[in-house]
């Protein structure tokens, strides 16, 4: 579609620029010119080791120009000529066809459609009118994974992604910002979460393994129809920011796993202070040590079970029976009662949140 929009712009400008011109795209393939016998023209030989450059640049007798999204350009405008004139002349149309295909994107292209849907961009009325404008099948179930990109490298990581999901027609990725990249996912019947998570994995270990790049990926829940993805969206963006606060090893985080951090998460910081200081009358939790606490997390992984978690901490079952006795004597809650240990396990989860600094997220 670009390249007739191209075309008629270069037909459109022969007449003025009374030069050849055209459009070579990053296949290096020559997809609009005045000249219609260069049509289709591969221009490897001639631009392969100027491919990505931003600048104007000459080669055998034409001047070029990039233009488009990306950081080197999409495409490049060339015109016939390596004199000061030429140069403008590519400037101007590179300007123009840029124009040109910024103004299509914004009004026919799905990606970007899908990007203001699910950012709230565009209102709520006009969301089934422009999707019956695109032939954009609304009422599929689709879910939102939102990766975000923790350490860079030289590979487009959104290049990458794109690679992941080669049915454009059904599955969208949209750049979100510099560091965080959308993936809008058709959902078929059968799928369940842990495989979205396995999808997730696999584009971690894709981007790790190979590129050397760090992501971690928040997943929203599934949705029907176009005007609940912006919610499965901002599920998503939950998932990472809540798995930043208490699952800070994971790279993997599901809204529907987050369990009752999701609700900590939502709490003001004036209840979780008030919070702590009830629970902790007796004593402070700053007064428990590394150790201690080491002691606690591994006495709940292993279900409040004093002979498991003994054996897996290597010490003897009276050991850690002392060192129970020394948490109750400080806090005043028993872990082995359950109910306690559950304002316990809250309690340690509602500090990390504080100790987080909630506030700059």
């Amino acid at each position: 579609m670009a390249s007739r929009l191209f075309l008629g712009i270069v037909n459109q400008m022969k007449d003025v620029i009374d030069r050849a011109i055209g459009v070579v795209d990053e296949s290096l393939n020559v997809v609009a010119c005045s000249d219609l016998a260069r049509m289709g023209e591969n221009c490897e030989a001639a631009l392969e080791e100027v491919l990505g450059t931003q600048d104007i640049f000459v080669r055998d007798g034409y001047t070029y120009r990039s233009f488009g999204n990306r950081p080197q350009g999409e495409y490049l405008a060339f015109v016939e000529g390596t004199d000061e004139l030429a140069a403008k002349y590519a400037e101007l149309l590179a300007i123009s066809l840029d124009n040109v295909k910024q103004y299509y994107d914004e009004k026919y292209d799905r990606g970007n459609f899908i990007k203001n849907v699910i950012m709230d961009n565009i209102l709520p009325g006009d969301i089934y009118l422009k999707a019956r404008e695109l032939h954009f099948n609304s009422d599929v179930s689709r879910v939102v994974l939102l990766v975000h990109i923790q350490t860079q490298s030289e590979i487009s990581a959104f290049d990458v992604i794109q690679n992941l999901f080669p049915e454009k027609n059904k599955d969208f990725v949209v750049n979100i910002s510099e560091t965080d990249i959308a993936v809008v996912k058709e959902m078929h019947s059968h799928v369940e979460s842990k495989d979205l998570e396995k999808l997730a994995q696999s584009i971690a270990d894709t981007l790790g393994s190979e590129f050397y790049t760090r992501i971690s990926v928040g997943i929203g829940t599934p949705v029907e129809g176009i005007k609940e993805l912006a919610r499965s969206f901002k599920e998503a963006q939950v998932a990472l920011e809540v798995g930043k606060v208490f699952d800070t090893e994971k790279a993997i985080i599901s809204y529907d796993n987050l369990g009752i951090a999701r609700l900590i998460y939502q709490l003001p910081t004036t209840l979780c202070d008030m919070f702590l200081r009830e629970v902790f009358k007796q004593g402070s939790i700053d007064s428990l040590d590394q150790e201690t606490l080491f002691t606690i997390q591994r006495f709940f992984e292993n279900n409040l079970n004093v002979s498991e978690t003994s054996r897996k901490l290597f010490v003897h079952r009276n050991t850690l029976v002392y060192r129970l006795e020394k948490i109750k004597r400080l806090t005043g809650l028993d872990l082995r009662e359950f109910d306690d240990a559950i304002v316990f396990k809250v309690a340690l989860m509602v500090k990390k949140y504080l100790m987080a600094d909630p506030m700059k997220y």
